[in-house]
């Protein structure tokens, strides 16, 4: 079991124990979709960090955002530290509606080009080269902590990726016709029962350079994702947290002060009525 792996069956745990302290969280972060369609991916990554630190007495996580002043050695999002352990990764968050996902960027643009390399249908012996190569040799061990939303029916889920149940099964890869209306091809990948695992996507200069790189689907490729929520759970907008915001950036730190020291009592309250992990 890997660091990752650990921290997020911690997770779940504690989410099957206390299904109201994760149903509270995930409502305020998809809330923040009524301020704006992506307001929700940045602030998913404060609460998640900040409900590690709050709720999982045995783990600490710090937001590393969009620090200017130092180049990311990993996709991460938050960086999490087992306590007991003093085991450190990085983790990768996306707040992603119930469909495509990103496991990956390609800024180097070398995932694509690599597979074309190998030929329009790879499997057997040239699968080996693909895992060997620098540009897939971590693809086994991707920290993606994804949140999925349904909007249309107010539901989420924390789905995490089994990359290496993925890697393990993976059979054969193919190029393929994007389809649904976007023009660049695709190698997808699928498993020895012939089901979708997931996909790279086009990584030439005339391709979306924010969608090059690996992507899967929560559809598509279910039996490789598993669900930290155990299952899904409805979810409904917080009007209230809408208005605190609106409030809060036209008060002055005397009233920030003020609300945090309310609002850490409510959190205390919280973790009283609950059987954390």
């Amino acid at each position: 079991m890997t660091p990752y792996t650990d921290f997020t069956a911690r997770l779940r745990l504690l989410i099957s124990k206390n299904p109201h302290l994760v149903t509270t969280t995930l409502g305020n972060i998809f809330t923040m979709r009524l301020i704006g369609n992506k307001t929700h991916g940045d602030l998913a990554e404060i609460g998640i960090a900040e409900f590690v630190n709050q709720f999982m007495y045995d783990f600490k996580a710090s937001h590393v955002g969009k620090d200017l002043f130092r180049a990311k050695e990993h996709e991460e999002d938050i960086k999490i530290v087992n306590e007991v352990t003093k085991a450190e990764f990085p983790v990768s968050l996306k707040a992603y509606g119930d469909g495509p996902l990103q496991l990956s960027t390609d800024k180097a643009t070398k995932m694509f080009p690599l597979l074309s390399r190998l030929g329009p249908e790879i499997k057997g012996k040239n699968l080996k080269k693909i895992w060997e190569d620098p540009v897939f040799s971590n693809f086994g061990e991707l920290n993606i902590l994804p949140l999925i939303y349904n909007e249309k029916e107010r539901r989420c889920n924390i789905l995490v990726f089994n990359a290496e149940s993925a890697q393990r099964n993976i059979a054969r890869v193919i190029l393929e016709d994007a389809g649904h209306g976007r023009k660049h091809p695709v190698f997808r990948f699928y498993d020895k029962d012939g089901d979708y695992v997931c996909e790279v996507r086009y990584g030439s200069a005339t391709a979306n350079a924010l969608q090059r790189g690996l992507w899967t689907h929560t559809k598509n490729g279910l039996k490789y994702f598993e669900s930290v929520t155990n299952g899904w759970i409805d979810y409904s907008h917080n009007h209230v947290l809408v208005r605190l915001f609106s409030l809060a950036l036209v008060a002055t730190k005397t009233g920030h002060e003020a609300a945090l020291e309310m609002l850490r009592q409510d959190i205390e309250s919280q973790k009283k009525g609950s059987m954390l992990a």
